[in-house]
């Protein structure tokens, strides 16, 4: 069944069901959005917050600034695809098993569907595991869905978020984000053991395995998933490394003629639709492994593919916990990000504060740097105006808006465009 339909039945299914038993699920409709709220949970995710809830704050402590470095990161990366976005959009929609022209990545089904759950859970999880911590009640759980877009939601007392202190609402803030990008951390070094020390010795590649076909490129209707290929223009191609290089030694409008597993098959390579002077065939492909003797001999089949899906399973998990983890700090409602931001850029030290610090820090220059009164006073001075430097609440909140406005419409204009260019190149 092709995938998009797959979406389309399992979403028209669980709208109806939605709306069929929505009192019977305490399932709430609003326009295009699902919502299911439960409170079975919050027992579990008070048990884990109460184990050790000194852990979880320090943890997330550290998570502040970690959030705000990774904020810095990407909104740098946006910055500089400013040049490149009539080119190559830097945003995308991706679905799971779906391919498209122009796509940027290509996400398995199975792969990443589960790897997207693990970020939803770990994420709302998060949220929930600091706010018990804190002291502050949960009260429900839930999943969303818009239209056809899934979420998940931890929803706390507001009006006990409101009053907690300000380093509590930052790790509260931060907790989704931080906790996806250790998960991706763990899988990454999951992922690291297994491809590297592990699939080298228990496979060999005999050449490369077509894993999709873009609809409408050069190699729709020519190749198929699953096929083989073993040689190109009678170049031997072993494994993925030697058909990459391949690849890049070729050129627009080039005639590739392949031998496959189920015959000869011709095409002629276009224009790459994210690179006008690349090259393009229009099918993602990967090393096609076989078992190695020794390896089948002792543990058969079956454990060493499991541990290669596990090794697949956990890349996804990784890239799509490092993507989220890190889009969701950018300084921008309704994201994480915003809050975290809104609360550093609204935060002013007291004035008990203010005087202890510039009290010390005088002393230090008088005794240690032997400075005359009139120059420790007019340094001293400078440094009680940048301690007591405070923006109100409305500038901020105006300063966040604008900056969410601006780079929201940004992502919208890459996306459209992506979308736009795929559908067209379709025809």
């Amino acid at each position: 069944m092709d995938t998009l339909w797959f979406y389309a039945i399992a979403f028209i299914v669980i709208w109806v069901l939605a709306l069929l038993f929505k009192d019977k699920l305490n399932i709430s409709v609003e326009g295009p959005l699902l919502m299911w709220r439960t409170t079975r949970l919050r027992d579990l995710i008070d048990s884990i917050a109460q184990k050790s809830p000194r852990f979880w704050k320090v943890y997330m402590s550290i998570g502040i600034p970690v959030a705000v470095f990774f904020a810095a990161v990407m909104i740098y990366f946006l910055i500089l695809s400013l040049k490149l976005v009539l080119q190559t959009p830097v945003a995308a929609p991706v679905l799971p098993g779906v391919d498209y022209p122009g796509n940027l990545v290509y996400v398995p089904l199975y792969s990443g569907l589960i790897g997207l759950a693990t970020v939803l859970i770990v994420h709302e999880f998060a949220h929930g595991i600091l706010a018990r911590a804190e002291g502050i009640k949960i009260k429900s759980i839930g999943l969303i869905l818009f239209a056809v877009l899934p979420g998940a939601f931890v929803e706390p007392d507001e009006e006990e978020v409101k009053k907690a202190s300000r380093i509590a609402k930052l790790r509260i803030y931060a907790a989704g984000s931080i906790s996806n990008l250790t998960l991706a951390a763990i899988a990454l070094g999951i992922y690291f053991v297994l491809s590297s020390l592990f699939i080298p010795f228990a496979f060999h590649s005999d050449g490369i395995l077509v894993s999709s076909v873009v609809p409408k490129s050069p190699s729709d209707g020519v190749l198929k998933e699953g096929m083989i290929i073993n040689n190109i223009n009678g170049q031997e191609i072993r494994n993925f490394t030697e058909y990459t290089t391949f690849r890049n030694n070729s050129k627009i409008g080039d005639v590739l003629t392949i031998q496959t597993s189920e015959g000869t098959k011709i095409i002629k390579l276009a224009s790459n639709p994210n690179n006008s002077t690349a090259p393009y065939a229009g099918f993602r492909a990967d090393s096609h492994l076989i078992v190695n003797k020794n390896i089948h001999d002792v543990y058969g089949n079956l454990i060493p593919w499991t541990l290669y899906y596990l090794s697949d399973l956990f890349f996804w998990m990784f890239l799509l916990n490092f993507l989220v983890g890190t889009f969701n700090v950018l300084p921008i409602k309704p994201l994480d990000g915003g809050l975290i931001f809104e609360e550093l850029l609204t935060a002013r030290m007291s004035e008990g504060r203010v005087n202890s610090i510039t009290s010390n820090f005088k002393r230090n220059l008088e005794q240690k740097l032997k400075l005359s009164e009139e120059k420790t006073n007019r340094i001293s001075s400078g440094l009680r105006k940048v301690l007591s430097f405070n923006i109100s609440e409305t500038k901020v909140n105006k300063f966040i808006l604008a900056l969410s406005i601006i780079t929201w419409s940004f992502l919208a204009f890459n996306i459209v465009y992506a979308l736009g260019r795929g559908i067209l190149l379709s025809f």
